[in-house]
């Protein structure tokens, strides 16, 4: 199953990366997965890939009557809790979470937590609350912080700085899910931007017979922002 995981990462990086030659590739690779799985579970009597495909097929229908049935929703909000509830009804749920798979990466995990709230109108009204929520949890996370003080390296957080670092990613979710950004890309996407600015402003370092690891901090950021300069 890590090796499903891993494709389907591989997917999205390169979807991300706008990298059609390797986005093909990967493709391929998911498909591979998808088709052994579905070749072990037909050794199972489970079912088949024949079997997925229709289901597939099925239940995009079934979760989607405003394309092909008769019902009516005009905006991505509505059509969000129409499929919300036609699962809830389909899957017999106890709970407003229940079948949330908690084996998520936690920024997805909470963002689909946050969606089942906001299926039943338990959210803020605009971008706007989420991002005062957001402020108003860094103040909680700096108060803290504050009383706490900052731990030395390699050592346990504080339980409250714990909590409240905690409040403060899960608001950050919240503000990427109401401005249609998936976190997980985007944080993806940063690391990724940040590890190339670094091995840039190495490199523009290096050019100057400069070893970056030796520089002060000031002058690794002069080299960073330039690095920033020369590609965005």
């Amino acid at each position: 199953m890590s090796h499903t995981i891993e494709e389907a990462y591989e997917v999205a990086d390169a979807a991300l990366a706008a990298d059609d030659a390797k986005l093909e590739d990967e493709l391929g690779d998911l498909l591979f997965q998808t088709y052994f799985l579905a070749l072990l579970l037909q050794e199972r009597n489970g079912g088949s890939l024949e079997s997925v495909a229709r289901g597939i097929h099925e239940k995009l229908v079934r979760r989607h009557p405003h394309v092909f049935g008769g019902a009516e929703a005009a905006t991505p909000p509505r059509v969000r809790k129409t499929w919300d509830r036609i699962k809830r009804e389909e899957d017999g749920r106890e709970g407003l979470f229940h079948h949330v798979p908690e084996t998520l990466p936690a920024l997805l995990y909470a963002r689909k937590l946050q969606r089942r709230a906001a299926a039943i109108d338990f959210d803020y009204p605009d971008a706007a609350g989420a991002l005062a929520d957001l402020d108003e949890e860094l103040a909680e996370l700096r108060e803290a912080l504050r009383t706490a003080g900052e731990p030395p390296p390699e050592s346990q957080s504080d339980p409250r700085v714990f909590e409240e670092l905690g409040d403060v990613l899960f608001a950050a979710v919240n503000v990427a899910r109401r401005l249609n950004v998936d976190p997980e890309l985007a944080l993806r996407a940063m690391a990724t931007r940040f590890a190339e600015r670094v091995e840039r402003a190495a490199g523009l370092s290096a050019d100057e017979g400069h070893a970056f690891t030796d520089l002060t901090l000031e002058e690794k950021d002069r080299y960073f922002d330039a690095a920033k300069e020369q590609k965005h």
